[in-house]
């Protein structure tokens, strides 16, 4: 894992990837810093410029990420780590941590502005390193979804494009889900496209439409044996689960002051998910091969 690690934050620091990522995330918050603390507004919430730019995620983690995996594959050099006596969790793990190192840059970067707003008044530091601990696991999170996107495509242009609808769909969850009905029928069909979906990840992960279609219409068979025995269960569950899904909203805690312990779970375990789902995407291509 450490040469991988090592392999992979040199490339990115010799290549334009970081400077590139680092900039647009530096330029923005610059910006917001003056909007919000010095000059419009002239509020000592520093808090409210992370909540502003979190939507930099939606351009910046496709950049980060959608060559981390694809390119690999789509220059066939993905067949030496096979053939290395490696796991894929150790070539996942090294990758992913070499992103969230030139993440973290920077993170430690913006972290210094509270203290210089410290010379122009009262900023509460507490409250605003709290709200940049919540944006690093935000954006260590998205940058786990970019990376299993990445595993599932050799084009680094799909790979980025893929990337960017999933980050927008979910940066527009919370709003979309006060659009939703709450009717039992509309929550049987919410679910149904979420089965639908499923059953595409699996296909893309294992190139088997039989495997991905049985698997789709097992699920889909329970949702209408439960929606049979209780419909009125299915009411309004899916504003519910979309509101909790997303992951910008839950950021929103820590911008109103709260250092929500259990959002930053959920960061991580959204983050283990699909690097799990990375490494199996791997695995699968490394036997088939």
């Amino acid at each position: 894992m450490k040469a991988v690690f090592r392999h992979e934050l040199t490339t990115c620091f010799t290549t334009m990837t970081a400077y590139v990522f680092a900039a647009f995330l530096l330029i923005f918050a610059g910006i917001y810093t003056m909007a919000y603390n010095l000059s419009n507004y002239c509020i000592a919430n520093f808090e409210y410029v992370l909540s502003g730019m979190s939507f930099v995620f939606l351009i910046i983690v496709p950049i980060l990420t959608m060559r981390i995996i694809s390119e690999e594959r789509r220059q066939k050099t993905d067949q030496l780590l096979y053939s290395l006596p490696i796991k894929m969790t150790d070539v996942v793990l090294g990758k992913y941590l070499a992103l969230i190192c030139v993440f973290l840059v920077p993170v430690i970067i913006i972290g210094i502005t509270p203290l210089i707003l410290t010379k122009f008044g009262t900023v509460n530091l507490k409250t605003s390193y709290s709200a940049l601990i919540g944006f690093f696991f935000l954006g260590a999170s998205l940058i786990a979804v970019g990376v299993f996107i990445s595993s599932v495509t050799e084009n680094q242009a799909v790979a980025a494009g893929l990337c960017f609808v999933v980050l927008l769909l979910n940066y527009f969850l919370d709003s979309l889900s006060g659009l939703i009905t709450g009717s039992s029928f509309g929550s049987l069909m919410a679910f149904t496209a979420a089965v639908v979906l499923v059953g595409l990840i699996i296909y893309l992960m294992t190139k088997n439409g039989i495997a991905a279609a049985f698997v789709a219409l097992a699920i889909e068979a329970v949702l209408l044996i439960l929606f049979g025995i209780d419909s009125a269960s299915f009411s309004g569950i899916i504003p519910d689960v979309m509101e909790k899904l997303s992951l910008f909203a839950r950021f929103e805690v820590f911008v109103n002051g709260i250092f929500d312990l259990t959002a930053i779970v959920f960061y991580a375990t959204v983050a283990g998910i699909f690097l799990f789902l990375s490494v199996q995407s791997m695995e699968k291509r490394r036997w088939s091969e």
